[in-house]
Parts: structure tokens; C-alpha cells; sequence
């Protein structure tokens, strides 16, 4: 198991066992209203339509050819079912990933009656059989395995895998199932909001102290995990305007006495969002944590809009959002 899907698999397994009391952080809905119409960007014309057989280069570097326009969708991850809602398909996915914590309620409604076909100890390849997809969309860095995507595109499925690891590989993403779904239009005007928001935050911040930030993606068995090196998470909180602490940029751990050295004058708490004994007194108490300037300041904060912080689709900007006010929050008064 590759390091990163570990620390995968332990937010999920902690939304698991988390309690079910938990609060859902309010979030934008993903299903837009069947009446809804499109309104055109004033300075952008009109993406042309796809036309299939569609050649297309997904994020593990596979050129995928789609033979027509696709009307069964598999999504293997959460974050590409975002994706797929978000472009005015949900009703296109034939199967999911088991894992639906985390999703809007009208994304929930939306998929009550679609099968699940997978989980993150691997996929049923039966089961996706069964539902008889046209595209498949896998998630990449061993997230959905290369055996099991080599099975699926010997099977002769349409595979687009996905894996983005920064902003701007999150809009190329939902333009490249756009373009497959042929809601390109759709997937410009998601991508311009986007980029709209990240650009006022990033004005909101620019100029103020950038606190030493640490996020702790979650503790397992003593070990420390956080944002890895160049990673996706760290450009999250360089752009909320926080100096990321980063951990090894492969397995994203930390060692305490590492952490302790660089000193965070802030400390998130990604994980508290699905343990409620995670707490800012809780790690006030850790053996070693009280003498860093976060806990001494008072400045350790639980997040718990750590689903949209580290789900790479399309509401990533509200997790930005969310980083941003943390991490300054005279900025937001």
C-alpha cells in the first residue's frame, strides 16, 4: 500500500469509527436545479461541443479514447463524483466508491439508489460489470490500484484516472470530464468561479505575516502525518496565506521532535472533524506539544471543514476559504 493511501485510508477510517453526532459543514449544493439555465461568461465564447470518439490524456499520463458521448458513469472516488455533479450529470453515475461521508445532501439524494462498487481497499469489478458503464473514472497514486485499472481497461472500459496535486490541476481536472461528458461550457463557467474566489482570497491575504502553519492531517500509533512536501495540501495553506509545515513529501509524516524544531505558531486540527476527543486541550496535554508557540498562544484550531480541505474537486475553494479565515482571521471581520 502506497504511504499516502495509508493516510488516506486513516481519515477514513476515522470518519468510520468518528461519532455519528458529528456536525456536516454547510456547503454549497453540487446538483443544480433541473430548471436551472446557463448563464455565458461575458468574456469568453462558447467552448465547442465534444466530438467522439474522444482521444483524451488523463492525470497518469494514459491516452483514454471515449467512444461516444458517455450516459453511465462509474466514479471510484469521491472527489470525481463532485466532479460529475458539479457538471449537471449526477444522474449519470451507475456506480460509486462506498465512501459517501462528507457530500452535500442533494448529492446524497442523488445517489440513494446507486450501487456502490468499490471502497478503498480495492474495487468489485463484478459488481462494476454489472452496472455496465461507458466511462469509468478511477482516482490515481494507487488510490484506485493499477491492477485494478489494468483489469478495468482490459476489460474494455473508457479509465480516466485523476489525481490532481495543485489548484491548478484540480480546474484542468474538471475540465478534462467536462470535456468527456461534453458539458464543456459547464465546466468553464465552474472553473471561473473558482478561480474567481481563490484570486479574492489570495488579495484578502497578500501582504500579511505568513504564520508557520501546521495541519495535522491525523496521529496513528504515534506517528504524525500532515502535508507532504509540495503537495497539494501545502500550496492549499501557502495560498490561505500560512507558512506550511510539511512532513516527507512520499509517506507525509512528521517526527515530533521536527515538528517541535520548526516551532508552528499555528496548529489545525484537520482531523478533529471526525474524532471529537481531538481537541485544543487534548493536544495541549501531548508530551512534547506545549512547548510549541501555537499551543502556548492558544492558537490551535479544529477544522471541521477537513472534507472540503483535502477533497480535490470542486468545492476546494470553499476548503480554502474555510484555511484562510483560520489562519487569518482579522482579515475576515
Amino acid at each position: 500500500m502506497h504511504p499516502r493511501l495509508r493516510v488516506t485510508l486513516l481519515a477514513s477510517l476515522s470518519l468510520m469509527v468518528a461519532a455519528c453526532s458529528a456536525g456536516t459543514t454547510p456547503s454549497a449544493s453540487l446538483v443544480p436545479p433541473a430548471t436551472a439555465t446557463a448563464v455565458s461568461s461575458p468574456t469568453a465564447s462558447e467552448p465547442p461541443a465534444s466530438s467522439y470518439p474522444l482521444v483524451l490524456t488523463d492525470d497518469a499520463g494514459r491516452e483514454v479514447s471515449i467512444p461516444a458521448d458517455p450516459e453511465r458513469i462509474v466514479s471510484l472516488a469521491p472527489s470525481n463524483t463532485e466532479i460529475v455533479c458539479v457538471l449537471r450529470s449526477c444522474d449519470q453515475i451507475v456506480g460509486v466508491n462506498d465512501f459517501r461521508d462528507g457530500f452535500p445532501d442533494d448529492v446524497l439524494a442523488a445517489l440513494e439508489d446507486v450501487p456502490d462498487v468499490a471502497s478503498f481497499s480495492g474495487v468489485d469489478r463484478e459488481a462494476v460489470t454489472s452496472v455496465q458503464p461507458d466511462l469509468i473514472l478511477a482516482a490515481g497514486n494507487e488510490l484506485t490500484s493499477s491492477a485494478d485499472i489494468a483489469a478495468l481497461d482490459g476489460l474494455g472500459y473508457p479509465v480516466l484516472v485523476l489525481y490532481p496535486e495543485s489548484l491548478d490541476e484540480v480546474y484542468r481536472d474538471i475540465e478534462l470530464v467536462a470535456e468527456a461528458l461534453d458539458e464543456r461550457e459547464e465546466g468553464a463557467m465552474v472553473v471561473a468561479d473558482m478561480m474567481a474566489r481563490v484570486l479574492a482570497v489570495q488579495a484578502t491575504v497578500s501582504g500579511l505575516d505568513a504564520p508557520r502553519t501546521f495541519y495535522e492531517v491525523g496521529v496513528f500509533q504515534g506517528t504524525i502525518y500532515t502535508a507532504g512536501e509540495d503537495s497539494f495540501l501545502a500550496a492549499l495553506i501557502e495560498s490561505a496565506g500560512g507558512e506550511p509545515i510539511t512532513g516527507d513529501a512520499v509517506s507525509t509524516s512528521i517526527q515530533l521532535e521536527d515538528l517541535v524544531a520548526t516551532d508552528p505558531e499555528l496548529i489545525l486540527l484537520g482531523d478533529a472533524a471526525y474524532d471529537p476527543s481531538i481537541t485544543p486541550e487534548a493536544v495541549a496535554q501531548r508530551p512534547g506539544w506545549g512547548e510549541m508557540t501555537a499551543v502556548a498562544d492558544e492558537r490551535v484550531i479544529p477544522m471541521p471543514e477537513d472534507v472540503l480541505i483535502t477533497r480535490p474537486g470542486p468545492r476546494v475553494v470553499d476548503g480554502l476559504e474555510a484555511l484562510a479565515r483560520a489562519i487569518h482571521p482579522e482579515a475576515f471581520d
